[in-house]
C-alpha cells in the first residue's frame, strides 16, 4: 500500500524491519519536496551519479530509464528510482533555469502560451491605473515574423483612437518631464511639438493629411518693406529703414532697428528688392548689399545698377545664402555714386528665412 499522490509506502500492522519502509518513504519525499531536477534531455542515466540527483527523463530513454519517459528518475541508495508524475507537480530544471509543471500528459512551461483579459502588466516595474503596462527596461525589439516561420515578413504597428479630436502620441520625457510629443494631437493632421521644461510647447512642424504640405510654424522667416523715401547721401553706405512688416515667424526681424536678428544657428536665404527714386536730374548709380552685424559685407550680396531721371522703375535685385550663429544681425544698405537718391517706399524690401 502506497500514499495516492506521492506513492510513499505504508508501514504495515506487525511489519518486520520497519524502518526499512520508513527510510523508503522519507527517500521519496527527500526526492520529490522542493523538486529540483539537474536535466531533462538526458536518454541513458549519467555515468557517475551523485546520491539525491534528479533527471526528468527524456522520450525514447534505455537502458536503467527504458520505458520511463517523462517521469522522474532519483538515484537513492545506489539505484535509479522511478517516480511517476501526477497533474500539478512542478518543477525547476537547473541548467536551464526554467519551472515547469506537470499537465497530466507532458511537462509544460508554466509562462503560458496566451494571456488573455490582463487589467495590468509591470515589467521590472510596477503598473497602476494610470499606465496599466508599464515597462523598466534597457532596451527593447520588435521583429517581424518571417515567411520561413510562417509570417510576411513584415510588421505594421496600428494605434488607433476613437475621434478625430482626440489625442494619439508618443511622448518623449527627461526624468518625466515632456520634452517632444509627436502624433495626431487633437487633429488627424500629424503633428510635431516640442518644449523646453514639460510646461510650455510650441508646434514644430504639422503635416496637413489631406494635402501633405509640411508647416514649420515656428520656422524663423519674415517679410519687410519700407514706408517711406529714404535718402541716401552721396558715396555712403546706410542703412535702409526697413520699418513695415508683412510676415515675421519668431520676431525675428525688429522693424524697429531694421535688423534680422538669428535666433538660432544655421543656414539663412536672405533677398531683397531696391527701386531708385531720383533726387535730382543727374544720373546716378545705385548699390546695394547685405551686412552681417553692421560691419561685413556678405558675400554675394552685393549688387549696382546704374538709372536716370528718365527712369521710372530702376530696380536691384539682391539674393544670397549664409551660415549664422544665434544672436548674428543681417541689415540691408544702399549707397550712390554720381548723385544721391531715395530708394522708394513701399517697392524696397527684405526678407529672409532659415533653410537649414
Amino acid at each position: 500500500m502506497t500514499t495516492p499522490n506521492l506513492a510513499l509506502p505504508y508501514i504495515a500492522a506487525a511489519q518486520a524491519q520497519k524502518h526499512v519502509t520508513h527510510n523508503e518513504a522519507l527517500d521519496r519525499l527527500d526526492g520529490l519536496v522542493q523538486l529540483s531536477v539537474k536535466d531533462r534531455d538526458l536518454t541513458t542515466p549519467p555515468p557517475s551519479p551523485t546520491e539525491g540527483d534528479r533527471y526528468i527523463v527524456a522520450t525514447g530513454a534505455t537502458g536503467a530509464w527504458a520505458g520511463w519517459d517523462g517521469d522522474v528518475a532519483l538515484f537513492s541508495g545506489g539505484v535509479w528510482v522511478r517516480l511517476a508524475p501526477q497533474a500539478g507537480w512542478r518543477v525547476w530544471v537547473e541548467d536551464e533555469a526554467v519551472l515547469l509543471v506537470f499537465d497530466g500528459a507532458g511537462w509544460v512551461g508554466v509562462t503560458p502560451d496566451a494571456l488573455q483579459g490582463l487589467t495590468r502588466l509591470g515589467i521590472g516595474t510596477t503598473a497602476d491605473a494610470s499606465n496599466p503596462f508599464s515597462a523598466k527596461l534597457n532596451g527593447a525589439l520588435w521583429t517581424a515574423l518571417t515567411a520561413a516561420e510562417g509570417g510576411t515578413g513584415d510588421l505594421h504597428l496600428t494605434l488607433n483612437k476613437e475621434t478625430a479630436a482626440g489625442v494619439l502620441s508618443f511622448l518623449l520625457q527627461t526624468g518625466f518631464s515632456g520634452r517632444a510629443e509627436f502624433g495626431l494631437l487633437g487633429s488627424d493632421d500629424l503633428t510635431l511639438k516640442v518644449s523646453p521644461d514639460g510646461a510650455a510647447w510650441r508646434d514644430a512642424l504639422t503635416v496637413d493629411r489631406a494635402t501633405g504640405i509640411v508647416e514649420q510654424p515656428q520656422l524663423p522667416r519674415f517679410k519687410a518693406y519700407t514706408n517711406y523715401d529714404n535718402y541716401v547721401a552721396l558715396a555712403t553706405w546706410t542703412k535702409i529703414g526697413i520699418n513695415a512688416v508683412e510676415a515675421n515667424d519668431q520676431g525675428a526681424f525688429d522693424p524697429a532697428t531694421n535688423l534680422f536678428t538669428a535666433p538660432v544657428a544655421g543656414t539663412y536665404l536672405f533677398g531683397a528688392s531696391l527701386l531708385y527714386k531720383v533726387n535730382a536730374s543727374t544720373s546716378a548709380r545705385m548699390r546695394g548689399r547685405l551686412v552681417l552685424n553692421g560691419t561685413t559685407e556678405i558675400r554675394g550680396s552685393f549688387g549696382e545698377v546704374s538709372s536716370s531721371h528718365k527712369s521710372l522703375a530702376t530696380a536691384l535685385w539682391l539674393q544670397t545664402m549664409v551660415p549664422l550663429a544665434a544672436g548674428d544681425t543681417v541689415e540691408l544698405q544702399g549707397y550712390f555714386r554720381a548723385a544721391d537718391g531715395y530708394f522708394a517706399a513701399d517697392h524696397t524690401s527684405f526678407w529672409g528665412a532659415k533653410i537649414g
